[in-house]
């Protein structure tokens, strides 16, 4: 079941993904909370500009809200609208959750004897599994397969900040930072170290860009590729929310895969000192 989720995922993602402009994200109101029963309401969406809803939104559905303790917590007053999902989080209990999406899955292309371009999955086709056996030829001419994976992640923490959400699963692109997403300041620099089926690894190409652009002549980007140790240092230029993307790509995936790639993003919040 979890392998029918997660390509049925992916490829509802491939298609507004296909557009560079087009950047997928989920936007918590608050990111860091206090008090007796605190609540956080949470967007969700795909838009053309960072933080903006100008599109289509991101279903409730292909979100996982993890809790401290690292069960599996509950999406209240859900609703979906022409350009945003929204819904509530009651956060009752004390540390840090996690909103993830994390999908991945198998890709194809080759040409027929004809020469006509071939794809699976075909665009909006669910794979069930054992369908890339029988709806794949083994020896089609130029076939290329490739296995991507996708992991979106936002951090919401009740009181005092907790690690357990932060742990790595070893499994697609993923960020390890040296300060906890929710304490992250203005002028405190912070390492982010990216790993690949939990090897750290170099070329990770990143792009950080603040909230606000569409209010701005230019994106304001941050553009960063990790070193030999997976790492990159950031300086914050100023306080405010920013949305993160980090893409690798290389030759060492499993078969029938010949190339493996990876798309990570995160929103994450800056505090003034």
């Amino acid at each position: 079941m979890k392998f029918k989720k997660s390509l049925a995922i992916l490829m509802a993602l491939a298609l507004p993904m296909a557009a560079e402009a087009h950047r997928f994200w989920v936007l918590p109101a608050a990111t860091v909370l206090s008090g007796d029963d605190p609540w956080v309401t949470v967007d969700a969406a795909v838009s053309n500009d960072i933080f903006y809803f100008n599109h289509f939104p991101l279903k409730a559905h292909f979100l996982t809200v993890v809790k401290p303790g690292r069960s599996n917590g509950e999406m209240l007053n859900v609703s979906e609208g022409k350009h945003r999902t929204t819904f509530d989080l009651n956060l009752t209990e004390e540390g840090t959750y996690k909103v993830l999406m994390d999908s991945s899955g198998l890709r194809a292309s080759w040409e027929t004897e004809d020469g006509q371009r071939k794809f699976w999955p075909g665009r909006g086709e669910k794979p069930e599994p054992g369908d890339f056996e029988k709806k794949v030829p083994k020896q089609a001419k130029n076939l290329k397969v490739s296995h991507s994976s996708t992991k979106l992640e936002a951090f919401i923490t009740a009181g005092k900040p907790t690690d357990t959400v932060l742990a790595l699963n070893n499994q697609g692109l993923e960020m390890k930072a040296s300060i906890h997403p929710n304490d992250l300041f203005t002028g405190e620099a912070v390492e982010l170290q990216f790993f690949m089926d939990g090897d750290a690894v170099e070329g990770v190409e990143l792009v950080i860009i603040p909230d606000g652009m569409r209010y701005r002549d230019s994106q304001e980007a941050i553009e960063l590729t990790t070193d030999s140790n997976g790492k990159v240092s950031v300086e914050w230029p100023h306080a405010g929310r920013y949305w993160l993307e980090a893409e690798y790509e290389d030759d060492k995936a499993k078969a029938p895969a010949t190339t493996r790639s990876g798309k990570y993003i995160a929103t994450l919040e800056v505090l003034p000192q």
